[in-house]
C-alpha cells in the first residue's frame, strides 16, 4: 500500500495529533536502548483505546502492513527496531492503572503504566510489584511483559512471567483475547506463558493483571568486597548451597564499581576487584537468623570487606549504585554494548575468566554487572563508534560471550529478549527442527508474519550462512541492519 494511501486511512479513524509522518516527528522512534541498530519507520501512531488498535491492526492485516509495537523504548535488544515499510505502533498513551484490588493483591494496568509507578500505587495497601529491573523508572510494563524482564529481586521472586495473571491481547486481525485468570489455574495450554517474553510477535497487549506482594516485616543488605571475582562468584554458589535463597544477589566488578561509586556516592569500597550486594528479607527472626549466616558464609569465601545497612536509608543507598550502573558505565566511553546471558550460577568463576580473555584479545575494556544468584550477566563492551572498527569488534565480543553462555549449559538471554541483537546467536542454542517449531508457532497467530517481523527467531537460511562464516571463515558475520 502507498504511503499517501495508508495515511489517508489512518486519518479516517485515528485523530491528526495520533499520526506522526514527517522525518523530524519519526526520529525518536528510529531505535530502542540499543542504540547501535538505528532506522525510521515509515509511520508512527499513537492510538488511545483499544477499539483503536483493533482498527490499525485490522487495515495492516488486510494491506499486509508490518507493524511493530512499542512501550517506552528502553528494550537493549532491538526488540522495538521499526520497519522502514511498517507502522510502528506506541502503547504510550494506555498509562493508567485501571483497578487495584489490595484483598486479591492484584493490579490490572495498561501496557504504558511505568513499573516503578504500579509499586507506587500499591504502596498504599502496604504492597508492590516484585520485578524490578533497573530501568523501573522509566520502563513500562507492557515492555516488561514482551521481553519477560526480571531484575534485582527476581532470584526469590521470579521474573515478569511468575508475576502477571492475566493479558488482554489483540492479534494481527483485530480480534480480542483474554489470556489467563485471576484463578489459580486456567484450562488449556499456558498461553499466558506463551505470550510473555514473545517479543511483540504474536500479539499487541493492551492490558496487564499483575501479582503484588506484602512489603515484608524488614530487608536489610550485606555488602562484600572480594579481591578477585572468581572468589565472588565462589561465594554466590556457597549461598544457594547452603540452601539460602536471598531476595538479591548482585555482582559487579571493579570497573563497574568505580563508576558507579563515582555517579551515585553509595559508600562502595574502591580498592577490592568485585562486590556482592546480598538482600534478605522476611519476618524480622529470619532475617536476622540469616543475616548471621551470610556473614560467616562470605567470610569463608574470602571476603576482604563486610558492611551490613544499618537502616533502611543506608540499603536503598546501596542498590542505588547498582540499579545505576548502567547509565554510570556510560560515563567511561563514547558507547558501551549491553549483553545479557545466563549462565549455571557454577560456571560464573570460569566464564568470567573468560569474558576477561576476551576483553584482552579485542582490546575493549568490560564493566561486568550480574543478577549474579541466578547467573544473569549483563557484560559492558566499553568501545568508541567513532573509532574505525570499533563496533565491529564490540559485536563480535558479545557475540562470543553469548556463545560462551550456550557452551557452559546456559542461554544467550535472561531478560533483555532477543530483537534483532542476539538473532544469529539463536542459530547457536537451537536446532534446526525448534526453530521451526518456532515459526509454526509464529504463522498460527500471524500467518503473514506481520507482527514485529524478522525479530527474535531466525530463519534456516539465515542460520546456515551464520553456521558457515563460522566453519569456513572462523568469524561471526555482522550484516549491517537488515532493512525489511
Amino acid at each position: 500500500m502507498k504511503p499517501e494511501l495508508l495515511l489517508k486511512r489512518l486519518r479516517e479513524f485515528l485523530p491528526p495529533e495520533s499520526i506522526l509522518s514527517e522525518r523530524e516527528d519519526l526520529n525518536p522512534y528510529e531505535s530502542d536502548g540499543l542504540t547501535a541498530f538505528k532506522q525510521l519507520p515509515l509511520l508512527v501512531v499513537l492510538p488511545e483505546t483499544e477499539a483503536q488498535v483493533q482498527q490499525v491492526l485490522r487495515l495492516c492485516h488486510a494491506e499486509a502492513v508490518p507493524v511493530v509495537a512499542r512501550g517506552a523504548g528502553t528494550g537493549l535488544s532491538g526488540g522495538a527496531l521499526p520497519l522502514t515499510n511498517g507502522i510502528l505502533l506506541s502503547l504510550a498513551k494506555f498509562s493508567r492503572i485501571e483497578h487495584i484490588d489490595p484483598l486479591a493483591r492484584t493490579a490490572r494496568v495498561q501496557p504504558g503504566v511505568r513499573n516503578l509507578a504500579i509499586s507506587e500505587a500499591a504502596a498504599k495497601h502496604g504492597l508492590y510489584y516484585a520485578p524490578d529491573p533497573s530501568s523501573q523508572i522509566i520502563c513500562s510494563i507492557g515492555g516488561n511483559v514482551a521481553e519477560n524482564s526480571g531484575g534485582v529481586h527476581c532470584l526469590k521472586y521470579g521474573l515478569t512471567v511468575n508475576n502477571i495473571l492475566a493479558l488482554r491481547v489483540i492479534t494481527i486481525e483485530g480480534e480480542m483475547l483474554e489470556i489467563g485468570s485471576t484463578a489459580l489455574d486456567s484450562a488449556g495450554y499456558d498461553l499466558l506463558a506463551l505470550m510473555t517474553g514473545s517479543e511483540g510477535m504474536l500479539g499487541v497487549i493492551t492490558e496487564v493483571t499483575v501479582k503484588l506482594l506484602p512489603k515484608p516485616e524488614r530487608a536489610q543488605v550485606l555488602m562484600a568486597g572480594f579481591d578477585s571475582v572468581e572468589k565472588a562468584g565462589a561465594a554466590v554458589a556457597k549461598i544457594i548451597s547452603a540452601g539460602i535463597i536471598p531476595a538479591g544477589l548482585e555482582m559487579m566488578d571493579k570497573l563497574a564499581i568505580r563508576a558507579a561509586e563515582d555517579f551515585v556516592h553509595a559508600g562502595y569500597p574502591l580498592d577490592v576487584e568485585a562486590i556482592l550486594l546480598c538482600e534478605l528479607d522476611g519476618v524480622n527472626e529470619e532475617v536476622s537468623e540469616e543475616i548471621k549466616r551470610v556473614h560467616t558464609l562470605l567470610q569463608e569465601a574470602g571476603a576482604t570487606t563486610l558492611r551490613t545497612a544499618q537502616d533502611d536509608a543506608e540499603r536503598l543507598k546501596f542498590w542505588a549504585g547498582r540499579k545505576a550502573a548502567f547509565p554510570a558505565v556510560g560515563r567511561l566511553a563514547p558507547d558501551y554494548y549491553c549483553m545479557d546471558g545466563t549462565i549455571p550460577r557454577k560456571r560464573l568463576p570460569e566464564v568470567l575468566k573468560r569474558i576477561h580473555e576476551y576483553s584482552v584479545h579485542y582490546g575493549l575494556p568490560v564493566a561486568n554487572v550480574f543478577h549474579a544468584g541466578d547467573g544473569n550477566l549483563h557484560p559492558l563492551i566499553l568501545y568508541d563508534a567513532n573509532k574505525s572498527g570499533e563496533l565491529v569488534r564490540a559485536e563480535a565480543f558479545g557475540a562470543k560471550i553469548l556463545e560462551l553462555c550456550v557452551e557452559v549449559g546456559g542461554t544467550i538471554t535472561g531478560e533483555h529478549g532477543v530483537g534483532v541483537e542476539k538473532i544469529d546467536q539463536m542459530c547457536v542454542q537451537f536446532m534446526s527442527h525448534e526453530l521451526n517449531l518456532f515459526h509454526a508457532l509464529k504463522k498460527a497467530w500471524d500467518e503473514q508474519t506481520l507482527l514485529n517481523p524478522g525479530k527474535a527467531v531466525p530463519t534456516l537460511h539465515r542460520c546456515a550462512e551464520y553456521g558457515a562464516m563460522h566453519v569456513h571463515q572462523g568469524k561471526t558475520k555482522f550484516p549491517d541492519v537488515p532493512r525489511f
